[in-house]
């Protein structure tokens, strides 16, 4: 049995990653620490997971706003010495971090005691975190086709990103009675990532009552403090009831992925994976304040692979319009489909475990 440290707070898309890792790690033996910001969406998705050991500690994303800029410099000095301290109270085989805020705190600790540390990015672009930590790195993990200038060749390894054993897909009747959804009616979900999208969740304000008419029914996740969960119930135009319903969060991601015949939603890199692992259609548009513009990459990709489609967001005529294009069009729908079954790695959590045991594996003299 080893023990590990895995940075992954700030975002669901570096934390549910890292549940993955840390559930993976379990299952053989292993016992991991999980060091999560102290944003509030993280306490939110932590909650499905006691059997897990969360740790929050300091820290602050970077920016060149000078109130800003003292934030960032104090929570992650003050990040700096609550990681240092946990490296030598639980001496770690090994330190995984998936980027953001939380991640350089306690790689950089890790690295001057002398333990093993990987990175994983899931993004086309990597981000700053990669970029300026990797060369502390022992292992970097990258999505296939993507490399790092001035990284050593033996260092990268080309992977996906690991899913939570949750997120599969489930019989859409099954989904659809956990969500209070019609099975016989074409459903459209709107997920813009675990913050949610005001944009998005705007149009599904003002295309409820097409969507309606056209008999279309409505879940729409708008993200923490974007709203409250409310149910409506309206009437299609061959007088047919129709539900929509408004959520700020959803903890049934496979559910909601099962039930849905098509999603509207960001470009995220696990937003794309969870799609990809379901096998939904969606058409995705991409954050476009992201950094790096690293949404429109993956976006682009993911177009490329013949898995959905890309609708920029100042675009909303376009994107009603190949909304009910596509959900008229059941042929096309299955076309996607069967892009997303081909792109589902399902072994991208063993293929990182089984890695990691090997780059932490004791030293024989």
């Amino acid at each position: 049995m080893s023990n590990y440290l895995i940075s992954c707070g700030g975002t669901g898309g570096h934390l549910s990653p890292g549940i993955a890792l840390a559930e993976g790690l379990a299952e053989r033996g292993h016992v991991a620490t999980l060091l999560i910001s102290q944003k509030r969406v993280d306490a939110r998705l932590i909650e499905k997971y006691p059997h897990l050991n969360f740790v929050p500690i300091p820290g602050a994303p970077f920016t060149c706003a000078p109130v800003g800029l003292l934030r960032f410099i104090v929570s992650q000095t003050k990040g700096f010495f609550v990681s240092l301290r946990l490296v030598q109270t639980i001496r770690p085989a090994g330190i995984v971090g998936f980027g953001g805020f939380t991640t350089a705190a306690i790689i950089i600790a890790g690295k001057l005691r002398g333990v093993p540390v990987a990175l994983h990015e899931a993004n086309r672009v990597p981000g700053r975190a990669i970029r300026s930590l990797s060369r502390f790195a022992r292992r970097v993990y990258l999505p296939p086709g993507i490399d790092l200038p001035g990284i050593k060749k033996d260092v990268i390894r080309h992977a996906g990103l690991p899913v939570r054993r949750e997120i599969a897909r489930i019989p859409r009747d099954q989904a659809c009675r956990q969500l209070g959804l019609d099975p016989a009616g074409k459903i459209l979900a709107i997920f813009g990532g675990s913050q949610g999208a005001t944009v998005l969740n705007d149009w599904a304000r003002r295309e409820l009552p097409q969507l309606a008419n056209a008999g279309i029914q409505l879940y729409c996740v708008t993200g923490l403090g974007k709203g409250v969960a409310e149910v409506m119930e309206l009437t299609a135009a061959d007088r047919s009831p129709v539900t929509a319903v408004f959520v700020p969060f959803c903890d049934q991601v496979a559910a909601l992925l099962s039930a849905a015949d098509l999603v509207i939603g960001r470009a995220g890199a696990g937003s794309i994976a969870e799609l990809i692992r379901c096998e939904t259609p969606a058409i995705v548009i991409p954050y476009p304040h992201a950094a790096d513009d690293h949404q429109r990459a993956n976006a682009i990709w993911f177009e490329q692979q013949g898995a959905g489609l890309v609708i920029d967001q100042s675009k909303p005529v376009a994107l009603s319009r190949e909304v009910f294009a596509l959900l008229g069009d059941e042929a096309r729908l299955q076309r996607i489909r069967a892009h997303l079954h081909r792109l589902d790695h399902s072994a991208t959590l063993k293929f990182i475990l089984d890695d990691l045991e090997s780059l932490t594996a004791p030293q024989r003299a």
